[in-house]
């Protein structure tokens, strides 16, 4: 048979082959990790095992797609929330814009705090103080002027720590995590304590979640003629507060459907874990990022104003929530520059 061929063009072919599959096997493998930035410890395993016993048709735990929702928290979920929150960085800077044309907040507190760098004297004030300032920064204007201050000021801002632009500190395998339950028929949902139109102009770049699956605090809003133009004005009086007990409210109210999965990181997320994972169908799943990686990002948990892990990573045990250690659980903590 090896007569009616061409002996050395044979070989060749046959050379070419072996090279192409020696190439394509390890793309083929790598493609094969959903994960890549997950170290392969029980968290990785925990997630990937649900997601494969709820998409499986025949499954006694299949969920049909209509009902494969996850909801996800924002601040130390998907992006850092230390030294402080972001929105809370946002309204310091916005305050200090709009001093000149307030000279009486140099007699004012929380403005007078803002203003001289004092932020044991702000952190004093309490809720109120920071309601206070939210309500000042975030209001007197409209929704789209709201959104061109926010957008203006992210492409601008960057973390004290990092020295990058806030956006970039998002978390490289929550990423992985919101594509690979996408690709596997889950609809993505943001629940957060933050503001909903703080997060809007710039979830769906980052995060890929569109701004109608962004639920979050808010301010009351009225409509308005303003030069012939429809406008909704932004109003200095609280509206919702997405948080703690409030984000099982807000989830019921804006999606409609109980998740199979949520994912958070505080207290400020117990109810929502709860909500998800206790009771409903079979299969649920919840996850807490745990900060324990002080050189690549911060280790803290049950001590800290902002992100306090204590109550909910008790209720992790006795729930059976997956916890994420970060030092020892991923690979890499931020996207890459």
């Amino acid at each position: 048979m090896l007569a009616k061929y061409d002996l050395p063009q044979l070989i060749r072919r046959v050379i070419l082959a072996a090279a192409a599959a020696l190439l394509v096997a390890p793309l083929a493998l790598a493609q094969t990790d959903p994960l890549p930035s997950w170290s392969d410890t029980a968290p990785k395993a925990g997630v990937v095992a649900f997601v494969e016993k709820v998409t499986k048709a025949g499954s006694p735990e299949f969920v049909p797609e209509s009902e494969r929702i996850a909801v996800f928290d924002n601040d130390g979920t998907l992006w850092a929330e230390h030294p402080m929150y972001t929105q809370l960085a946002f309204a310091l800077d916005r305050v200090k814009v709009l001093a000149p044309a307030h000279p009486e907040w140099k007699d004012t507190q929380p403005f007078k705090a803002v203003l001289e760098g004092d932020m044991k004297t702000l952190a004093a004030s309490g809720e109120k103080g920071l309601v206070d300032l939210i309500m000042t920064t975030h209001a007197g204007m409209t929704s789209d002027d709201f959104k061109k201050v926010v957008t203006d000021w992210l492409s601008g801002a960057r973390d004290p720590k990092f020295k990058r632009p806030y956006t970039e500190l998002v978390y490289q395998p929550m990423i992985e995590l919101l594509a690979y339950l996408r690709a596997n028929g889950f609809k993505t949902f943001i629940v957060s304590g933050g503001g909903v139109e703080f997060m809007r102009p710039w979830a769906e770049q980052v995060y890929g979640v569109p701004p109608e699956q962004v639920i979050g605090s808010s301010i009351k809003t009225e409509f308005r003629m303003r030069d012939d133009t429809p406008t909704l004005y932004r109003l200095p009086q609280v509206n919702f507060i997405d948080d703690k007990a409030g984000k099982p409210v807000g989830i019921n109210e804006h999606i409609g459907r109980r998740p199979i999965a949520a994912f958070g990181n505080s207290d400020g997320d117990l109810e929502m874990l709860q909500w998800t994972t206790m009771g409903g169908a079979p299969a649920r799943f919840g996850m807490i990022i745990h900060h324990t990686d002080a050189e690549r990002e911060y280790a803290y948990d049950r001590d800290t104003e902002f992100g306090r892990l204590d109550k909910a990573l008790d209720a992790a045990a006795i729930a059976g929530w997956t916890v994420v250690d970060m030092k020892a659980d991923w690979k890499q903590i931020f996207r890459e520059k």
